[in-house]
C-alpha cells in the first residue's frame, strides 16, 4: 500500500518540529516518511494472534544493588569535632527570629 506524504504534512511536521526545512530536505522527509508508513504496513499484515504483548524485547530485571548497609554508626567520630552539640546533633547559632 502506496503511503502519500503531501506537502503540506511535511510542512506541519516541519512547523510541529521546529524544523526550518530546504526543498530538497522536504523532498527526502516525504520519501523517508512514506517509507516508515509502508513498513508498518507491511507489519499491520503479521499474524500476531497468540502472542502476549510485551513491554520489551528482552526481559528485564530490576539491577539496583540490595539496600544494605555498609558503613557503621560514626555519630559520636563525628559529633566529636563538632563546637557545640546537643541530644546527639549539631548545635548552631538561631538564624531565624
Amino acid at each position: 500500500m502506496a503511503n502519500v506524504i503531501t506537502d503540506e504534512t511535511i510542512e506541519y511536521v516541519g512547523i510541529l518540529a521546529k524544523l526550518d526545512l530546504t526543498d530538497e530536505e522536504k523532498e527526502a522527509a516525504k520519501k523517508d516518511m512514506g517509507s516508515m508508513l509502508d513498513y508498518i504496513d507491511k507489519l499491520n499484515e503479521l499474524d500476531t494472534e497468540g502472542v502476549e504483548p510485551m513491554s520489551h524485547v528482552f526481559p528485564v530485571y530490576n539491577v539496583f544493588r540490595d539496600d544494605t548497609i555498609t558503613n557503621e554508626d560514626m555519630r559520636d567520630a563525628i559529633l566529636s569535632n563538632a563546637p557545640a552539640k546537643k541530644e546527639g546533633s549539631f548545635m548552631v547559632p538561631k538564624t531565624v527570629d
